[in-house]
């Protein structure tokens, strides 16, 4: 019986593969094959489909659209996270728990309860269509998980080494640059990891604060009807091309995300 151990992961592992697989299967036929017959791989091989997304602006810029405000929200809600789950893990003050129970409130939300808000503002603003504008508005969601992944990891670490550096002479921002931060290194990864992936992965806000200059790569799949129907070939290709900087940001944060789910509050 214990020859057969492997076989139960195995089926699992082929089992969760087999979606990405399909794509992948599918972003290398056209629509027409696609929807004439079924195959487990192409009959006719092409890369129509990917030539089209690396020549035409509409496509690549899409791309390069979502990664600039990924990038601008990771980096603006895990800098603006980190002082305020330091003061949660550090200080008690009154309103703590309420206001902390209020951050994961905002995050509990509906992106479709801020859409028309966020576009009325940017718009009066002047920020409509720019990749600030998403940045911020994800920023409403990933700020306060970012602080609740935080506070978890650093509420872990000793009081004692904050009176330690402060008896060695060390000024705060010395001290939590030099020696906190490395110390949560892992939950830092946490953070970020959740952070890119929301902002990666939401489509709502994205659509509705762009039109043409900051339109993401998930606003110009939902744009691929034609008069003979959906490009389905030219939107598996799109899918298969999204799925890659998830996986690099998995790849570079693996260890971190290992450490999290292992001791930190995720």
């Amino acid at each position: 019986m214990r020859r057969f151990t492997w076989l139960a992961p195995t089926l699992y592992i082929i089992f969760l593969l087999l979606p990405i697989y399909w794509l992948l299967n599918m972003s290398f036929k056209t629509t027409n094959e696609i929807l004439g017959t079924f195959t487990l791989w192409p009959q006719e091989f092409t890369l129509d489909n990917y030539r089209k997304i690396f020549t035409d602006p509409t496509w690549y810029n899409g791309y390069f659209n979502s990664i600039i405000y990924v990038v601008m929200n990771t980096a603006i809600s895990v800098t603006a996270a980190l002082p305020a789950a330091y003061a949660f893990s550090r200080y008690r003050f009154l309103g703590d728990k309420h206001l902390f129970f209020w951050l994961l409130t905002n995050r509990m939300a509906p992106p479709a309860v801020f859409a028309l808000p966020f576009f009325q503002l940017y718009s009066a603003f002047g920020l409509f269509d720019t990749h600030i504008a998403v940045a911020l508005a994800h920023c409403l969601f990933n700020i306060p998980l970012a602080v609740w992944i935080l506070e978890g990891f650093m509420s872990s670490v000793p009081r004692e080494l904050d009176e330690t550096a402060y008896v060695d002479g060390y000024p705060f921002w010395r001290f939590f640059i030099k020696i906190f931060l490395p110390t949560i290194s892992a939950g830092i990864g946490v953070a970020a990891f959740f952070c890119f992936m929301f902002s990666w992965v939401e489509l709502l806000l994205a659509k509705t604060l762009t039109s043409v200059a900051a339109k993401p790569i998930a606003a110009t799949m939902t744009r691929t009807a034609s008069t003979s129907g959906y490009e389905l070939g030219l939107l598996a290709a799109a899918g298969c091309l999204t799925i890659i900087p998830g996986a690099f940001v998995i790849y570079f944060v693996r260890n971190y995300i290992a450490k999290g789910f292992a001791l930190g509050r995720v």
